[in-house]
């Protein structure tokens, strides 16, 4: 299915979504240390960080599941008309690796911290990373279809 722009919830969660995510790289790395800390003493520590961590995680995971269910109800705009198949190939791509990731991060972390188990701390990890790059890639291709390409692709979510 595909639609002519993105909805006004896709916009909405889109924007809720990076907004989370970006508090949970810049606001929030105090779980990884009490983690750590308790996978070496077996106590772990609740503090504030810790809590808007897990609360933050929640949220990102309950918004991406509105999120998809959306983007599998209404569709996505179709690619820019002149943007080359490889590009729009690629484009498919990272949407899913970020949809796939912003589900499989909240729940690596919560089992992670829960169970708790190292292996999937590592595995969380090893995600938050690979979410980062594809934020950068996905900014940077958002900057070629602006400043290259000239395609007006912004528009769809903004």
């Amino acid at each position: 299915m595909s639609a002519a722009s993105y909805s006004r919830a896709q916009k909405a969660l889109h924007w809720a979504i990076a907004l989370l995510v970006g508090l949970q790289y810049l606001a929030f790395d105090e779980i990884g240390r009490a983690f750590g800390m308790g996978m070496r003493s077996g106590e772990f520590t609740v503090t504030g960080g810790v809590r808007a961590h897990v609360v933050t995680g929640i949220a990102i995971l309950v918004l991406m599941l509105w999120r998809i269910g959306l983007r599998l109800t209404r569709g996505a705009p179709p690619p820019p008309a002149d943007e080359p198949p490889l590009a729009q190939r690629a484009a498919v791509a990272v949407h899913w690796a970020f949809y796939g990731l912003l589900v499989a991060l909240p729940v690596s972390g919560l089992l992670a911290w829960f169970l708790p188990s190292g292996p999937l701390g590592g595995l969380h990890d090893l995600g938050r990373m690979l979410l980062m790059w594809l934020v950068l890639l996905h900014v940077g291709a958002v900057l070629v279809h602006q400043i290259w390409w000239r395609t007006g692709l912004i528009r769809r979510m903004t």
